[in-house]
């Protein structure tokens, strides 16, 4: 008995050493098959933007063909930042950098590509990558109070059911 107990302990030790060493070489093999070696950040994205599409103050002298933002459907004002796009769609600048970046690198409208795919992907990536890693936006106030009751131990359900 004592001996078929001694087995199943080593049984079970070569289990856990085995299992550690696959872990070690899946993470080996995806640190090294990473296929976008440079992913582009957001301040990045937004410079690619700004060139592929520059800012242009509104005047009612762009004759543009609507005259209100098809994104958050407000008029456009007087000296408003906007963007005018290749397709004649034009949006306010923050509303098309809002929406090239959390959704699709097309126009609203028409969906015409607005950049180019590999960029794209490459942005896609780095947001991806922070979000895996765990990475808390600087400007996200409303997880600092989560992430310190998480790291003191609390019980988080109670502190969503009172604040």
């Amino acid at each position: 008995m004592a001996t078929l107990s001694k087995l199943f302990s080593t049984l079970i030790i070569l289990l856990v050493i085995l299992m550690l060493q696959l872990m070690i070489r899946i993470r080996k093999l995806k640190s090294n098959t990473n296929p976008n070696p440079n992913p582009i950040n957001t301040p990045r994205f937004l410079k690619f933007i700004e060139d592929k599409h520059p800012t242009i103050c509104y005047t009612k002298r762009l004759k543009l063909d609507r005259l209100e933002c098809s994104v958050c459907l407000s008029e456009f004002k007087e000296g408003e930042k906007v963007r005018k796009l290749k397709c004649k769609h034009t949006f306010h600048k923050d509303c098309l950098d809002k929406w090239l970046q959390e959704y699709w690198a097309t126009c609203p409208l028409c969906r015409k590509k607005l950049l180019p795919d590999d960029v794209v992907s490459k942005h896609r990536q780095h947001i991806q990558t922070n979000n895996q890693v765990g990475h808390v936006d600087e400007n996200d106030d409303e997880q600092l109070p989560f992430l310190l009751h998480v790291l003191r131990g609390d019980n988080t359900l109670s502190f969503y059911r009172f604040h």
